[in-house]
């Protein structure tokens, strides 16, 4: 198991850069896939075919007629950002993309896929519901007599600080209690009571 997971940080550069700064001051789209190819970088795979280009000293236009592992500039934007693909070669017209590494200010970088931005953020929002529930249900309070209520601390502390102040009842006024009285009359009136007699 711990060989498993020791392969897979190996296999996943997503949380590492890298970067040589003697290349930084001449970096530029003629140069980058050879600030690329440098021995330390740990994105450079030295199995590709830009390796055999290399030792035979062909210009990377012979990629094309290769089949295998290459890697070539996909963008420039001079001076700071610079995207290099590594892909599969096929045919002269087909390459499947296996990943891309995007170069800021000379620092690498390797491009998050989409699994891993899918995986990432529904994995904060996961977080954030599972937060959230947690934070409800420690307010969340059950008496067998009661039942369920909530109890908030800052509503208690508000309590504490502020004395609940009972509220004056004012006694009716006269206008009040005959209007009452009279109102009760006026239904007695209407609905007269029925008397049964009971019979022995």
């Amino acid at each position: 198991m711990a060989a498993v997971a020791a392969a897979d940080n190996r296999d996943n550069l997503l949380g590492i850069s890298w970067v040589d700064s003697a290349w930084i001051p001449i970096l530029n789209p003629g140069n980058v896939l050879d600030y690329f190819s440098e021995r330390s970088n740990p994105f450079y795979d030295r199995t590709c075919n830009n390796e055999v280009v290399k030792m035979q000293r062909l210009s990377l236009d012979h990629l094309h007629n290769m089949t295998g592992l290459e890697y070539i500039l996909l963008h420039a934007q001079e001076p700071i950002l610079y995207i290099i693909r590594k892909q599969h070669r096929h045919s002269p017209t087909q390459a499947t993309p296996l990943a891309d590494y995007y170069i800021i200010a000379g620092v690498v970088y390797q491009a998050p896929d989409l699994g891993s931005v899918l995986n990432s953020r529904m994995l904060t929002a996961i977080h954030a519901v599972q937060s959230a529930f947690d934070e409800a249900m420690s307010y969340c309070r059950y008496h067998p007599s009661k039942g369920y209520w909530w109890h908030f601390k800052d509503q208690e502390e508000r309590d504490k600080i502020k004395p609940k102040s009972k509220k004056k009842e004012e006694p009716s006024s006269i206008f009040q209690r005959q209007r009452v009285d009279m109102l009760l009359l006026d239904i007695r009136q209407k609905f007269q009571p029925k008397y049964i007699q009971w019979s022995r």
